[in-house]
């Protein structure tokens, strides 16, 4: 491998077809999220290219929040006032002489990234179920792959340069900043605009998944470990109203030289015999390649294709993460739920995740499991939903997605992050004026 690779990115190749472009201020277009379900505060939108734009951004605007690609579905990064986005600057894609890391964009979008790495030889250790998300936007909120050994996709994190709210130049690093680096990796957007972010990486590797239709809850309930370990990652769909698990997709790292053939079940589960969607309802035709089919790291990791729309598309999203010693008490008592919950949903997936340690992490010490619901897109029946699924899942302290939507009382969820009082003050340090603040993190984060 050369010392040194770079790629310059055009702004063509940056936009990808999902999302339509931000290009320098919006004049008056209402501006949405993913989904559909949230209208932004204002149409005033300044697209960044290099680092002293943002510089220059931020040192001229008392009120601002950093927009990536719009796939949270409440309003953590929500303005009244003004947006900057780094999604579609041009910037170099750096691969490191030691070929262990790579250095680029914080907008770039991981389905952008990954074939990149790919064609060099060289891979991530994970992936959302979708790719169409930014780097920045994916770690600043925590979001994760799955797999019992592999951590969030913030993990892959080891150096970042943010420009902060008071307008200077930071740059943290795993090896030279401690606990500081793991204060701030998982930010919120309430420190800064993220501009570069350092990955780790390792070799390329194929991969294929496998989809077992109908596990019966009883055999879940039983083996939960065992089936979680059948693959480098293992995804769980279910309606909860089948009062069984309707699709297991396995994805598997394949190794030099083998020749894996699949048992005709899995604890009950029978083998499928055509891709499926994890709704069911839906065509496969968006969905990543099933039935052992062998393919690149890339094209199995996420459930989705890059350049279809991912899931439904028209949705909402809510998602709690416990204790993985608790899952199976926690999916039982989701299981209780099954008459009301089932109508309003499209499906509901069940994922491991390793612990790690971001003060704001979700899976801040403790291995987890997350209990995803990918409802229809009806909030008022969502919202009288979720307040019985948060007294349900209580006992176990589930903390819920940054991200996506809930119903739980501030005071109830800054008691579940312990290192809380200290991203106080980090924040206070990084954005002296409050330029980053906004209503959710004034509910959620400070004491305002």
């Amino acid at each position: 491998m050369k010392k040194r690779t770079f790629i310059k990115l055009s702004s063509a190749l940056m936009t990808a077809p999902l999302f339509s472009p931000l290009t320098g201020w919006a004049t008056g277009e209402k501006l949405k999220n993913w989904a559909g379900n949230l209208e932004y505060g204002t149409t005033k939108l300044f697209q960044a290219g290099p680092t002293a734009q943002v510089q220059d951004f931020v040192k001229k605007h008392t009120k601002f929040k950093v927009l990536g690609t719009r796939h949270c579905f409440n309003k953590i990064a929500d303005s009244t006032d003004a947006f900057i986005s780094v999604v579609q600057a041009e910037e170099n894609i750096e691969i490191h002489a030691d070929g262990k890391t790579v250095t680029v964009n914080a907008g770039l979008k991981y389905g952008q990234l990954s074939p990149y790495l790919d064609k060099k030889g060289l891979a991530l250790h994970n992936l959302a179920s979708l790719p169409h998300i930014s780097v920045a936007g994916a770690c600043a909120t925590a979001t994760h792959g799955s797999g019992e050994k592999n951590g969030n996709l913030a993990t892959a994190v080891s150096g970042f340069e943010m420009v902060t709210g008071a307008g200077d130049i930071v740059k943290l690093s795993r090896e030279k900043d401690g606990e500081k680096f793991l204060s701030a990796v998982v930010n919120l957007g309430a420190l800064g605009v993220v501009t570069k972010i350092t990955l780790d990486i390792q070799p390329t590797f194929q991969m294929n998944q496998f989809v077992y239709e109908n596990l019966q809850m009883t055999q879940l309930k039983e083996h939960f470990d065992e089936i979680e370990s059948t693959g480098y990652s293992v995804s769980l769909f279910t309606n909860w109203q089948s009062r069984d698990i309707a699709e297991v997709w396995v994805k598997r790292k394949i190794e030099k030289g083998e020749n894996y053939k699949p048992g005709p079940t899995l604890f009950g589960a029978k083998l499928a015999t055509k891709n499926l969607h994890p709704i069911p309802e839906l065509s496969a035709e968006n969905c990543t390649e099933q039935m052992g089919v062998p393919g690149p790291w890339y094209e199995r990791m996420p459930h989705f294709k890059m350049g279809f729309t991912p899931s439904s598309g028209k949705e909402l999203q809510s998602e709690y993460f416990v204790p993985r010693k608790n899952a199976v008490e926690a999916i039982m008592a989701i299981s209780r739920l099954a008459d009301q919950v089932g109508p309003h949903l499209l499906t509901s997936e069940i994922r491991t995740i390793a612990a790690d340690g971001f003060w704001m992490s979700p899976c801040y010490g403790q291995d987890s499991v997350a209990i995803h619901f990918t409802w229809k897109q009806d909030w008022p029946a969502v919202r009288r939903l979720l307040p019985v699924i948060e007294k349900e899942l209580a006992p176990f302290h589930a903390r819920p997605h940054w991200g996506k939507l809930f119903t739980m009382t501030p005071e109830k969820l800054k008691s579940l992050y312990v290192k809380l009082p200290d991203f106080q003050k980090l924040a206070k340090e990084f954005d002296p004026k409050g330029k980053l603040r906004n209503g959710f993190l004034n509910t959620y984060i400070y004491q305002s």
